[in-house]
């Protein structure tokens, strides 16, 4: 078994105008005082990465990964989150989407899509000048729309949408292979993966791609009241990233699920900070430590109701205190006896 990596944490959330959130050494500064071993970097902010030198220049990744490790950090992952959702939008989130890629491309959708497929495939090879073996993203979505089965989906469609999505991804994912990363999808509502099922239907559409593999956050899964332990039982073997983020569902008899269109504070399911929602990190962490689950644990913070500066102060011990030191023995080793084929044998009665 594996001990997991961290406490590390995903720095999108945390970008400001000001310091310390405004440069990468400030912001490297912050997370090491806080405790934090790693960083997952957005490759959409500028001042943390240059995406295109990082593809281009082997000199550019070694000097931005020793400017992070000398401030006893690593570098765990790169994020394609807003330019992998815009390999696949359906028109009618063209004008909400369109805020994610460069102004130059907007009402334009099918520069936009070229556009996302560069920057997600630079990604891959920035990764692999970086050192670094797995990459996190969405998939983007062309049937969310469809999610509640009314009006009636025509026969077909949704095998459609997941042909059209794997020829999207199949040109990335062959140039990940090639640089030896993998793609872990963040499974998320208003994303085509957004569990098992659909995890599975994309992974079959795409001839079960050696690189298609999952970011697990089961706070996404508390909102959809989907079974986040034994999600780790079916996809263990493809949890190559995972964010820790906390998340509660208090449903009432006014709202539920869908939330009833309200702004996050006034769902049933909100995301919070680690330790207090609802989420069994110790049976997760155990489970992903049990399984040999080789990933950092990165805290995500999306709480609604405590401040990102709370939220990660409190998130790197949280971490720390339930990261499993992976045992190399059994508890009953000090009573075992060194054994032969002939003590085998007697045992036996043969």
């Amino acid at each position: 078994m594996k001990t997991i990596k961290g406490p590390a944490v995903f720095l999108a959330q945390f970008i400001d105008e000001k310091a310390p959130f405004n440069t990468l050494d400030g912001i490297c500064k912050w997370a090491s005082d806080l405790g934090y071993k790693g960083i997952q970097i957005p490759t959409w902010v500028d001042f943390l990465i240059d995406l295109d030198k990082a593809a281009e220049s082997q000199t550019y990744c070694d000097e931005l990964k020793g400017k992070v490790n000398s401030y006893g950090l690593e570098i765990t992952e790169l994020s394609t989150h807003l330019q992998g959702q815009l390999v696949a939008v359906h028109p009618a989130y063209d004008k909400m989407f369109d805020s994610f890629a460069p102004e130059n491309m907007r009402n334009n959708p099918k520069a936009r899509t070229e556009w996302a497929i560069d920057r997600v495939k630079k990604a891959a090879t920035a990764s692999r000048r970086l050192g670094l073996k797995a990459h996190a993203t969405f998939s983007g979505s062309l049937l969310w729309h469809t999610m509640h089965p009314w009006p009636q989906r025509p026969a077909g469609l949704v095998e459609m949408g997941f042909e059209e999505l794997a020829k999207r991804w199949l040109p990335i994912l062959n140039h990940y292979d090639k640089e030896g990363v993998d793609v872990c999808y963040e499974i998320h509502p208003g994303e085509d993966l957004h569990d098992g099922d659909t995890f599975e239907r994309f992974l079959e559409a795409t001839g079960n791609h050696k690189r298609v593999n999952i970011l697990y956050d089961p706070s996404h899964f508390v909102l959809q009241q989907l079974d986040y332990i034994s999600y780790i039982d079916h996809y263990h073997e493809f949890i190559k990233s995972f964010h820790v983020k906390d998340s509660e569902f208090n449903p009432t008899g006014k709202k539920g699920m869908f939330g009833g269109y309200n702004d996050w504070g006034n769902r049933a399911g909100r995301y919070r900070s680690l330790g207090d929602g609802q989420i069994d990190f110790k049976t997760i962490f155990s489970k992903l430590t049990q399984y040999n689950c080789d990933v950092w644990a990165v805290m995500e913070w999306e709480c609604c109701i405590k401040s990102p500066e709370q939220g990660a102060r409190e998130g790197a011990k949280f971490i720390q205190d339930h990261i499993i030191e992976a045992t190399e023995k059994t508890f009953d080793d000090f009573a075992g006896a060194k054994t032969d084929e002939k003590m085998l044998k007697e045992i036996l009665g043969l």
